[in-house]
């Protein structure tokens, strides 16, 4: 059995400010902007080339079991780039406030840069240089197409 982390649901105050900022901040696509059903508007965005999306919604947790997360008490949300400094560069280039790459050794997975949400929801992104040869999609086919 295959299980695949495609959507996480995000805790955020304003659902449209939260939307404009992955879009237009972070460069992440709207996949869908719409009432689902009677009260309850969802925003998914997925960050380009990424299997997983985020989800925005003010009534979602309303689904789910357990207790509603606070907006912006979700840290440590990860993304992961070939080339963090081009990253840097188109990222500050849309105006989001984004830590200078900090290198914590010399490995390839050890460089990394820091962004918070308007609502304080706290991300990292990962520079991962092997995933300019070896997109991660494209080795999770060749995977399942081995397991055939």
């Amino acid at each position: 059995m295959d299980l695949t982390l495609e959507v996480i649901p995000l805790p955020v105050s304003d659902i449209d400010r939260a939307r404009d900022f992955y879009r237009d901040k972070v460069g992440f696509h709207v996949d869908i902007d719409q009432e689902v059903m009677p009260g309850m508007r969802i925003v998914q965005l997925t960050p380009p080339g990424s299997g997983c999306s985020i989800a925005l919604g003010d009534t979602l947790w309303q689904m789910t079991p357990g207790p509603t997360p606070a907006p912006g008490s979700y840290q440590g949300l990860q993304l992961c780039v070939a080339d963090i400094k081009t990253a840097h560069a188109e990222l500050v280039a849309r105006g989001l406030e984004v830590s200078e790459p900090v290198q914590y050794a010399p490995d390839d997975g050890a460089t990394f840069m820091y962004f918070s949400d308007p609502d304080g929801n706290g991300w990292s992104v990962q520079e991962y240089r092997r995933r300019a040869t070896e997109p991660l999609h494209a080795l999770l086919a060749d995977l399942a197409a081995r397991r055939r």
